[in-house]
């Protein structure tokens, strides 16, 4: 591997419970982002933004129907997400996509004093975390 593509992430894998409800939480939140649809098959879906993809899969070879994200393992993505007007634009139309806030009562500097974002957790327990810009 050389040039500007070194060291940088290629892809992320979820495995979710359901395809379903991860096509519709996960693609609002995507496509938000600017993220596009890269692949489909029957269990599963990637979308691309640049080099970049994610995919969820509903894999037949899931060993449980349920993330935990404070278990070890992943805990949240984090995703630069434009202005402080666009992370809180997001946030409040999150709910209607399947996406909660978490901390909200320390909205938007539950990361710190000098770190503005919304954490959000969705039906399958995975959390996000939509970064402003400084």
């Amino acid at each position: 591997m050389s040039g500007d593509s070194e060291g940088a992430l290629h892809h992320v894998e979820l495995w979710v419970p359901d395809l379903v409800r991860a096509k519709a939480e996960w693609g609002w939140i995507l496509t938000s982002l600017g993220y596009e649809t890269f692949q489909t098959w029957s269990h599963g879906i990637s979308w691309r933004r640049g080099q970049t993809y994610i995919v969820v899969e509903e894999s037949p070879d899931l060993s449980s129907r349920e993330h935990q994200r404070t278990a070890p393992g992943l805990n949240h993505l984090a995703f630069h997400a434009g202005s402080r007007q666009r992370v809180e634009s997001l946030a409040g139309e999150s709910p209607k996509h399947g996406w909660n806030p978490l901390f909200p009562e320390t909205f938007p500097n539950a990361g710190g004093p000098g770190h503005y974002a919304a954490y959000l957790v969705n039906s399958d327990g995975f959390e996000i975390e939509l970064v402003a810009a400084p």
